[in-house]
């Protein structure tokens, strides 16, 4: 059986609105998590005052002190394993992750993603979404691998496309998506229904995923 609470480090870059979300669901009983700290690598962002709002310890790893991404990757894994996570959530973490970072936390590290994975991995989606002229967009969550935003898909949320959005506009709807996604995905992880199998693939409850779940034609 899963421990009542699991323990999870939640990284940020921004204003962590996400983070939020998370902590409003745990707050409101439907999340079974404890949230140990709040990294960030930048300072002075909004996610970080979130944190300290609600109680949690908020730390701030700079990038910008470290001569390589290995070297910042080494100190970042040393501080997160200092709070000793059952997972690891990156939510709105701007930073590419080494292979030695991604394998230390393999089938134990998540990510939010603005697309529907596999399109439109990568910086800018909405606007690319809107130039491209599509008709559905939307937001992904999948376990962290070396690829950017190349691992396991576990669940999306899709969003219509409205004649004379802007990119803004379209991140906004997203984003309100995301804040129902990324709770209801940890949950699953939580429960111990979600892994990563050795196949490589994600698995609920007890059966791998062929493709994504959409937010709201998921399991119970």
């Amino acid at each position: 059986m899963p421990p009542d609470k699991l323990p999870i480090v939640v990284l940020i870059s921004g204003s962590g609105s996400n983070l939020q979300a998370i902590i409003d669901a745990a707050e409101r009983g439907g999340l079974p998590v404890e949230i140990r700290a709040v990294i960030s690598n930048r300072p002075g962002v909004l996610g970080l005052a979130r944190a300290k709002k609600a109680g949690i310890p908020a730390e701030v790893l700079d990038h910008t002190d470290f001569a390589s991404r290995e070297d910042y990757d080494r100190a970042l894994m040393a501080l997160i394993d200092r709070f000793q996570p059952g997972l690891v959530v990156l939510a709105g973490f701007m930073r590419l992750l080494s292979d030695a970072f991604t394998d230390h936390y393999a089938g134990r590290m998540l990510n939010i993603h603005p697309s529907l994975l596999p399109a439109y991995k990568g910086l800018h989606t909405h606007r690319r979404v809107l130039e491209d002229g599509a008709s559905v967009h939307g937001a992904s969550v999948h376990f962290v691998t070396a690829e950017l935003d190349g691992g396991p898909v576990i669940a999306q949320v899709r969003v219509p496309v409205h004649p004379g959005d802007s990119p803004e506009r379209l991140a906004a709807r997203v984003l309100e998506q995301e804040h129902r996604l990324y709770p209801e995905v940890i949950r699953w992880f939580a429960e111990g229904r979600l892994r990563l199998g050795e196949d490589g693939r994600a698995w609920l409850d007890g059966e791998p995923l062929d493709e994504p779940v959409t937010l709201d034609d998921h399991r119970p």
